[in-house]
């Protein structure tokens, strides 16, 4: 089955509406790979910007939400906000959000199972640390983050699986294509035998951590590395040319 190309920019908490301005007229005018789904995760505050620049060619995603609709939770939002600025997507579970703010891998299932529940596609983010890597138990690691995503997940066609090797992410160290395939095939075993065979095949598995122009080509060419999640260089003129990957 053969899935489509996905990209995600995480600009993560970068940017004003100088710069970001910039960067989308950069993309605006660019030409990009039609067969390439793009979505850009713009911080909160600018959503409303960024859905309201970006040519309707580009997705937009918030960097994260809460699991309730609304109610006294001082400096969340909730995907019916996020939706009310016309964005479709979410990123939920990526690597700061648990280890720098401390969410469990249970919140993360439940913000998921609300965003989903809400109409939002999510881009369910999953990676071992180095520590765990050097232990060999990134299996062990990466299918107990999967599996509290499954369990919250009734349509897998709004879901993107991001594998971001923490160790990897704003290092400049990036895991080899080997690596990053090796997880990601493991992954499509697991969820065959968890979830089923036809999601197993269908669902998009991307892969981030220090993703740039110069590395792009060669792991998007891994047979199950269905597009990237890129931070740092979705900053930069090169996302173009990740985006490009497979043209």
């Amino acid at each position: 089955m053969s899935r489509k190309f996905f990209v995600g920019g995480n600009w993560k908490m970068n940017g004003d509406k100088k710069s970001l301005g910039e960067l989308i007229q950069t993309m605006n005018s660019a030409k990009v790979d039609p067969n390439v789904e793009v979505v850009c995760g713009a911080p909160s505050i600018y959503l409303d910007f960024a859905r309201s620049k970006l040519d309707a060619k580009f997705g937009v995603a918030a960097q994260n939400c809460y699991k309730v609709a609304k109610g006294a939770f001082t400096g969340e939002i909730s995907p019916a906000m996020i939706k009310d600025c016309g964005v479709h997507w979410v990123i939920l579970g990526h690597s700061e959000r648990r280890h720098v703010f401390g969410e469990s891998d249970e919140l993360i299932g439940q913000k998921t199972a609300h965003a989903l529940e809400n109409g939002l596609g999510v881009i369910a983010c999953i990676g071992e640390k180095l520590d765990e890597r050097e232990a060999g138990i990134t299996e062990k690691v990466v299918f107990a983050q999967t599996k509290v995503i499954a369990d919250n997940v009734k349509d897998w066609s709004k879901v993107v699986l991001a594998y971001e090797p923490v160790w990897a992410i704003g290092t400049g160290k990036t895991a080899s294509p080997q690596q990053a395939q090796e997880v990601h095939d493991k992954l499509r075993v697991w969820l065959k035998s968890n979830v089923s065979e036809a999601v197993a095949n269908s669902v998009r598995i991307i892969y981030g951590g220090s993703v740039t122009g110069a590395t792009c080509k060669e792991l998007g060419s891994q047979k199950d590395v269905d597009g990237f999640l890129v931070g740092g260089a979705s900053l930069k003129p090169e996302f173009i040319e990740i985006i490009n990957a497979k043209m």
